[in-house]
């Protein structure tokens, strides 16, 4: 997958799957993020065919304490963009939801983090069903404009 760096809403993103498409789908990539954002820097990125967005929201104070408020379902998307939240995750099992806001707590307390923010992975549904893979997407450091 490719990714516009400075972008969102699916600008700038190519999904390459075979190798003698890939110049010119950087070409295309390049030239619309560069349109959209002023920058035309791409990500290169894993591409899953069958993922889940889930989301883990922290909080985490000056004296190093973090502490998750659980995770929300962000699947359900109009280019890249979440169109509906819904908590808990219906991918959920509980062994996946402690290994995932356990991560999320970790990337937290690993840098120190002081507010209240969003840690977003994507889940891979297509690997083991009785114990999926998860990927760190990014922390959001802020309220997210989904939640008024």
């Amino acid at each position: 997958l490719l990714k516009a760096s400075a972008g969102g809403g699916g600008k700038g993103m190519r999904i390459v799957r075979e190798e003698s498409g890939l110049l010119a789908a950087i070409e295309t990539a390049k030239s619309e993020a560069r349109n959209a954002f002023g920058d035309d820097t791409l990500l290169i990125e894993r591409y899953f065919d069958d993922v889940k967005h889930v989301e883990v929201q922290i909080v985490g104070d000056s004296q190093g304490n973090v502490q998750h408020l659980y995770e929300r379902e962000c699947s359900i998307q109009r280019r890249h963009q979440k169109v509906l939240e819904e908590a808990p995750s219906c991918i959920m099992t509980a062994e996946l939801r402690e290994r995932m806001t356990r991560a999320a707590v970790e990337i937290g307390k690993s840098i120190a983090y002081q507010s209240l923010g969003t840690v977003e992975f994507i889940v891979d549904c297509g690997s083991d069903p009785l114990r999926p893979s998860f990927f760190f997407l990014e922390v959001n450091t802020r309220l997210q404009v989904e939640h008024p």
